[in-house]
């Protein structure tokens, strides 16, 4: 597996995870809710805040057709994308200010940029990496054009087919850029559990050669540590500071409380993973102290033979093997041996 560096933090094999707390439209309107939602995220141990940069005016159009208004079965049915992105915007003004916020908390910041203004915009800040949402992944030009920035890009395929995500590489790669990474999405909020089909994240890694992790928005933490456990290097997750604040994404978002629970549980499931080997740790080697053994269980006089009845195998393991049981079988005992005494080589011819 590849690794790409984002702000000074290596992500791929050998490393822990890259935690995203998602800011989105969490903010609700105000910045004083997205500086503390910046540092509730750092509290929680999370690598990196994310931001999307957007205005109404460069992800859609501000029309009344039936093209344009929501019915899809989300949470947003009967509002129109104009009004909703107009609604879950970060205002571009703010972004100097909370990058700056996310430097003082040492949290890596960059952003999804939704046109190529945006792109131009987040180059004057100096963005160590890229996130292209999942549905933009069919907008060509606009991978072309982050690519050539020469700056990781983080792609979600929550819509994607696989020739689609075949493109958006291609993209990359044709500007010269290698340092990219799938993450396996569902985009549905909230997302059914049963559609997160985390075997996908092994896919992408092995199908793609490149770094695979998770977009997530189910409720919980259930999907970001099975993700884990098939090799997800990036895993993104909505962080509110209280979904009681409201907005277009808090239903599905996670607390600061919730956050620093699942990257705990992420965590453990990185240290209990381990690698492949056959080797006994210390308390292991301690441990077949207890394992089955050969014991004399009824006192041998010298000359007796072993039986079944006089030796068996059983807890703990100071005695002989369980596998020469067979092959001692009426052999001759040249001492008197006692009960609970454990079964040597030099008992016996």
């Amino acid at each position: 597996m590849k690794e790409i560096c984002i702000g000074g933090t290596y992500i791929g094999e050998g490393y822990p995870s890259f935690i995203i707390a998602e800011l989105s439209a969490n903010h609700n309107g105000r910045i004083e809710t997205a500086i503390e939602t910046i540092r509730a995220a750092k509290r929680s141990g999370a690598n990196c805040i994310k931001l999307q940069t957007f205005t109404a005016d460069t992800i859609t159009l501000d029309s009344k057709k039936e093209d344009f208004k929501i019915s899809q079965g989300t949470l947003w049915d009967g509002q129109y994308l104009y009004d909703l992105y107009k609604q879950a915007y970060t205002p571009w003004e703010w972004h100097e200010e909370l990058f700056r916020v996310a430097k003082e908390e040492g949290l890596v910041c960059f952003s999804s940029p939704f046109d190529k203004t945006a792109v131009d915009f987040l180059e004057t800040l100096n963005v160590p990496a890229y996130k292209i949402a999942s549905f933009e992944i069919t907008d060509i030009p606009l991978i072309e054009y982050v690519a050539s920035k020469g700056k990781p890009v983080i792609i979600s395929t929550g819509i994607a087919e696989n020739e689609d995500i075949e493109l958006a590489l291609d993209a990359c790669i044709r500007m010269g850029n290698n340092d990219i990474a799938l993450l396996k999405c569902t985009s549905s909020y909230p997302a059914p559990i049963d559609e997160a089909n985390m075997i996908m994240v092994k896919d992408l890694a092995e199908r793609h050669n490149v770094i695979s992790g998770l977009s997530d928005h189910t409720m919980g933490a259930t999907v970001p540590i099975v993700a884990i456990c098939f090799g997800a290097k990036i895993i993104e997750k909505h962080f509110i500071l209280d979904r009681s604040i409201g907005g277009p994404d808090a239903s599905f978002s996670m607390n600061e409380q919730e956050f620093a629970e699942m990257i705990k549980a992420v965590r453990e499931a990185e240290s209990a993973i381990g690698v492949v080997d056959y080797t006994l740790t210390e308390n292991q080697v301690k441990g077949r102290d207890f394992c089955r053994s050969l014991y004399v269980v009824e006192d041998i006089k010298l000359g007796e033979i072993i039986t079944e009845k006089n030796v068996r195998s059983i807890r703990p393991g100071f005695g002989l093997h369980p596998k020469y049981y067979n092959d001692l079988l009426g052999k001759a005992i040249k001492e008197n041996i006692e009960k609970g005494t454990a079964l040597k080589f030099n008992y016996f011819d």
